[in-house]
């Protein structure tokens, strides 16, 4: 007599940058042993290859490329996905601000972290009169980055990160794709600016959408109460 066969709930949520509902099941345990031996090898490739197929296995609306998707709702859609397979709530170790040493553990509620939405952000970058340039966001294998890198990233993965969120240049009378040219042409029209124009892109990427969550902290060795401010996954779990 064969053994019964499990049957897996699924969830709704919306996705944060475009508001679209669509459909996700928790990790099944095989997807959660492949994660954390994916980890423990600290090698890029394999936990790579591991969170695409992990995260595009649980995606059950049809027609979500989760690869395309913006870092921000990657990073909302995991979180929800590790909340409904592993537990609702984190344990996270906070260091407090007053003092910068004393270790404190404070668990959060997984539905109260939320993608915060910046209203000085803008996508179309004005680097002078003349010349505008539309910027995209990062995708999947930026976010694997930014949470399960083990490695700084050099000055040339910084420059070839803001090259590959570039959608187009443009002036009144041509527009140039980042599609059509070379990673080396787009480094090198970036090498060419100057540093009122780079701090332009640079503040696209900081008042990007993402995962934030305000806690109060209260430091048991001065008493002192402190509000931390957590921001991007990497700040929700080790």
């Amino acid at each position: 007599m064969p053994l019964p066969k499990i049957v897996t709930p699924t969830y709704e949520l919306e996705l944060p940058s475009s508001n679209k509902k669509i459909n996700y099941r928790p990790f099944l345990v095989k997807e959660e042993k492949l994660l954390v031996l994916a980890l423990e090898s600290e090698d890029s490739t394999q936990i790579t290859s591991a969170i695409k197929a992990v995260i595009s296995d649980c995606v059950l609306t049809k027609g979500v490329k989760v690869e395309s998707l913006p870092t921000f709702d990657i990073e909302y859609l995991f979180l929800n996905i590790r909340g409904k397979s592993v537990g609702e709530s984190v344990d996270v170790n906070i260091i407090c601000p007053d003092d910068g040493e004393t270790e404190v553990k404070v668990t959060i509620n997984l539905d109260d972290i939320k993608v915060q939405f910046d209203e000085e952000h803008n996508k179309t970058i004005k680097l002078d009169d003349y010349i505008n340039m539309d910027m995209k966001y990062p995708s999947l294998d930026q976010f694997i980055r930014n949470n399960f890198e083990f490695e700084s990233p050099d000055i040339d993965q910084s420059f070839d990160l803001i090259g590959s969120c570039i959608e187009k240049i443009y002036n009144e009378e041509e527009v140039w794709s980042t599609d059509d040219v070379t990673v080396q042409e787009v480094r090198e029209f970036l090498e060419q600016l100057n540093s009122s124009q780079f701090k332009n892109i640079e503040k696209f990427f900081s008042t990007m959408p993402k995962l934030s969550h305000t806690i109060d902290v209260k430091n048991p060795k001065t008493k002192k109460k402190n509000k931390v401010k957590l921001e991007g996954l990497s700040s929700f779990f080790a």
